[in-house]
């Protein structure tokens, strides 16, 4: 009798599963924590363009070491040996006389340029590694300009003091292994080859040293010129320590993005900078620099007030990748609102399964995005992840809704979002203000919108 009374008794409707399916709440709770779960592998696709990233800057690294690396050029500088006196007095017991003994100590003196004027010709083009790629460049720089006649006296160095045969001619640098000629300095018609001489401070600094041989005693009996040339494969940048009490640099590059760097800017009036490459000009006197043109003892390490150009990409594939991965969040967000709306607005039922699967392929975007960029330029991997997603969600969409009309608003909406954040990712300076309007005119439709729905009933 009970089991019949059971089997007779009216089925409790599920509440909770019907609060589920009609309420608006429910919904956007649903909708809420699918997106929250989407971060996950959206997180997971952030980790692989880091690693692509690195793993370029490996190949980029590799490339540059076998080339040749960033260029700074420190000289020509004076070496100048000279002798100074110690006396020391020693007592002897047997005698009971002191003893005076003087001893001999060699020191250097350094002298900088009077002018140093520097022109630069940089050539610049791609090497590749698999599917990485690097710029580099080859640059025929050649220096040139004068000292002024040799005087120790203000430092309280007298003339007989100087070991005039001993002079030598220094030149320190970057990027030994770049160089692609053979370095010598002619001063006054006399050709001084330069050798390369190891001092563990040098590398400390990250410059090596080059040294000619002994210098003609009559060279320093008034001013004196000098010239020299020097050919470099490298990568990065070039820069130049602005000794000369007048420096003045050219620099001339078929390179399209040029960055100046250091001190010191190039001057605004000659500079140009176009599609087919640029070309720059600096003079920096004395008085634009804190160090005199003669040191004792050691030469100082003024790495400090180099200025030249740093060769950069402004925004590489990875780089593209991972700001356009940054906006995952949002493209996500507003297809599922799209989406919510629709549901909403339509009374068509989409199941979280089926949100879930939508997310999954706005995910693939970002994987498709960054595998084929390795093979391809970003613009057409751009094209191609975003055509195959947008048709993807279409089609799929258009099983869900048993429409045309929304899938086809769907399809639109994503290619318009697609092309929004690519322009976003395009611009440098105008990004933010860009990104700012763009979300304000979304903004502005969702509300005017979702004026229509109920948001009372449930």
């Amino acid at each position: 009798m009970k089991n019949t009374e059971k089997q007779n008794a009216p089925i409790q409707p599920n509440k909770f599963g019907n609060w589920l399916k009609t309420s608006i709440t429910a919904r956007m709770l649903i909708v809420g924590i699918l997106v929250m779960v989407l971060l996950i592998p959206l997180t997971y696709v952030n980790i692989l363009i880091e690693e692509r990233a690195y793993r370029q800057q490996d190949v980029v690294g590799e490339i540059n070491n076998k080339w040749g690396n960033e260029v700074m050029i420190y000289g020509p500088v004076l070496k100048l040996p000279y002798k100074t006196f110690t006396e020391t007095s020693t007592y002897n017991e047997k005698t009971k006389a002191y003893i005076k003994e003087t001893k001999t100590h060699i020191n250097y003196a350094y002298f900088f340029p009077e002018t140093l004027n520097t022109d630069a010709k940089v050539e610049s083009k791609s090497l590749h590694l698999g599917n990485f790629e690097s710029a580099v460049f080859t640059s025929n720089m050649a220096l040139d300009g004068d000292f002024n006649t040799i005087d120790l006296k203000s430092k309280g160095i007298k003339d007989e003091n100087v070991i005039w045969n001993e002079a030598t001619m220094i030149y320190k640098t970057t990027n030994l292994k770049g160089i692609k000629t053979e370095m010598a300095i002619q001063i006054n018609g006399n050709t001084y080859p330069f050798e390369t001489t190891f001092n563990e401070n040098n590398r400390k600094n990250q410059l090596d040293q080059l040294e000619t041989g002994f210098l003609n005693e009559d060279t320093f009996k008034s001013n004196f010129n000098y010239n020299m040339k020097v050919t470099y494969d490298g990568s990065k940048q070039i820069k130049l320590i602005p000794v000369g009490k007048t420096t003045t640099m050219s620099m001339v590059s078929n390179w399209a993005d040029p960055g100046f760097i250091g001190n010191y800017s190039p001057n605004d009036e000659t500079r140009s900078i176009t599609e087919d490459g640029f070309n720059a000009d600096w003079k920096v006197l004395s008085i634009n620099r804190a160090f005199s043109q003669i040191y004792l003892n050691k030469i100082p390490n003024l790495s400090q007030f180099a200025f030249g150009t740093k060769f950069v990409v402004l925004v590489d594939e990875y780089q593209k990748s991972e700001r356009s991965a940054k906006y995952g969040f949002l493209v996500i967000g507003l297809t599922f609102l799209l989406f919510f709306l629709i549901q909403t607005l339509s009374k068509i039922n989409i199941h979280p399964f089926q949100y879930l699967m939508i997310g999954l392929a706005l995910v693939m975007f970002y994987t498709l995005l960054v595998s084929i960029s390795e093979h391809s330029n970003f613009l057409k991997a751009y094209l191609i992840a975003g055509v195959s997603v947008v048709l993807l969600i279409t089609l799929y969409s258009k099983s869900i809704l048993k429409t045309i009309k929304f899938p086809a608003f769907i399809g639109f909406s994503l290619t318009a979002l697609y092309a929004f954040i690519y322009i976003i990712i395009q611009l440098e300076n105008y990004a933010l203000l860009v990104g700012s309007i763009g979300l304000f005119i979304i903004l502005a439709i969702v509300m005017f919108v979702s004026r229509k729905i109920d948001w009372h009933n449930g």
